[in-house]
């Protein structure tokens, strides 16, 4: 076991929640210990987000200890020994330690035990074997400390099978190098994915899609996903053809503009080229409606907002709105020659921050009074004068606008004469 550094006054340690938890589970012959993800950020100084903890305690005992501290119980995977408790608001997982007597992808054969060094090496990489005591020393049972330092993602054990007890495990060492890892993919790791690959056909849309939008948003997602195309595992994920360039123009894009990462927009840089493309990518990930909608407008005739006058930009943002305007600008932008110059898709890209646009300002009262009849012929008329409006440039002026409406109809009732 590699020599231990010390959390010790680790804030989520000494206070909150977690350590609330962690002094009822302690002690009467049991002991539990914070484990993965939250010791793997602290050690490498990002933030700490969801907290879980192991525990000697067969759940049973978790839940009564749980009961006498009036603190809420969920047995949420209580076959697999787990049990969430709620603290403030908050939940937690809490899973007794475990070892896998027979493994076959989500639905392992697990017995129960009490020593930490075998629930450690059923983990999926080193960096998420450490584990943490209420004390804050650092326990290391696979060489994860090591791993940490180096920035390397590497399966505990052999390869191959850490892989086939779950082949989402190979999109998840990607994840994970594109979040923590530095360099080339760890060699063993990358040829036991290409080896595996065929398992990524037995795993379900949600999953995939889960592990890809995150995958997205990390810091080495550029890197990550080179590498999974020269692996070919992103024909199998995606179904199609793959633009690595557009990706990395994409976040340069967002870089420039200031804008959150995100995993959509960046899916329709490195996948979508026509809104065929989308809806094949949206089916096979089994996106939600509102990411769906996203893709799809982005694939929509963005080849359009390219080299556009700041008149026709300001058609374009109040026929979209500013979300859709400006994603399918930014992937325009990510698709545009180098040569381009990117001050000027910059300034159509922040047409939204400089200008809203007005609200149309004729109603169906105004065609009613001018002689036009209620029915499909008023609505065929307000959009004829909306877009008369728009090629006007948004005029307000009441004078301007009556005299649009006046040519509306006087053109409609013309074209409806002959």
């Amino acid at each position: 076991m590699s020599a231990a550094p010390s959390l010790r006054g680790a804030s989520w340690l000494t206070t909150g929640g977690a350590a609330r938890i962690l002094a009822l589970l302690n002690g009467n012959g049991e002991e539990a210990r914070v484990v993965g993800g939250a010791v793997r950020n602290a050690l490498m100084d990002r933030p700490v987000g969801e907290i879980d903890i192991a525990t000697t305690a067969m759940p049973e005992e978790v839940i009564r200890r749980a009961a006498a501290a009036r603190i809420k119980s969920i047995p949420t995977g209580i076959e697999h020994g787990t049990v969430t408790l709620v603290v403030e608001g908050k939940p937690f997982e809490i899973t007794t330690l475990r070892e896998d007597i027979e493994t076959f992808g989500r639905k392992a054969k697990v017995a129960f035990g009490r020593d930490w060094a075998r629930d450690a090496e059923r983990r999926d990489f080193t960096i998420n074997g450490l584990s943490a005591d209420i004390n804050g020393t650092v326990h290391d049972f696979i060489g994860g400390l090591d791993d940490v330092a180096s920035r390397r993602v590497r399966f505990i054990g052999d390869p191959d099978r850490r892989i086939a007890e779950d082949y989402l495990r190979i999109l998840r060492f990607f994840r994970i190098h594109a979040a923590y890892g530095t360099g080339e993919p760890d060699r063993a790791g990358y040829l036991a994915c290409i080896r595996g690959r065929a398992g990524i056909a037995a795993l379900s849309a949600e999953r995939l899609r889960a592990e890809m939008l995150k995958l997205l948003v990390a810091d080495g997602a550029v890197d990550a996903i080179v590498a999974m195309a020269d692996a070919g595992l992103l024909l199998a994920i995606l179904g199609g053809v793959t633009y690595r360039g557009p990706l990395a123009a994409m976040i340069a894009a967002e870089h420039t503009l200031g804008l959150e990462a995100d995993a959509i927009r960046r899916l329709a840089a490195l996948a979508v080229s026509v809104p065929e493309d989308a809806r094949r990518i949206a089916q096979r990930l089994r996106l939600s409606n509102a990411e769906a909608k996203q893709l799809d407008s982005m694939g929509h005739r963005w080849w359009r907002l390219g080299g556009m006058s700041e008149a026709i930009a300001r058609r374009r943002l109040y026929r979209l709105g500013p979300p859709r305007y400006r994603d399918r600008l930014m992937l325009a932008w990510a698709r545009s020659r180098r040569d381009t110059d990117p001050a000027a898709w910059q300034g159509l890209a922040t047409l939204p921050q400089r200008w809203q646009a007005p609200a149309f300002p004729l109603k169906a009262a105004d065609f009613v009074a001018r002689g036009i009849a209620e029915g499909p012929a008023l609505g065929h008329v307000l959009t004829i004068a909306e877009d008369a409006w728009l090629a006007a440039d948004f005029p307000l002026d009441p004078a301007a606008v009556a005299a649009i409406a006046d040519q509306t109809v006087a053109r409609f009732t013309r074209d409806h004469r002959l």
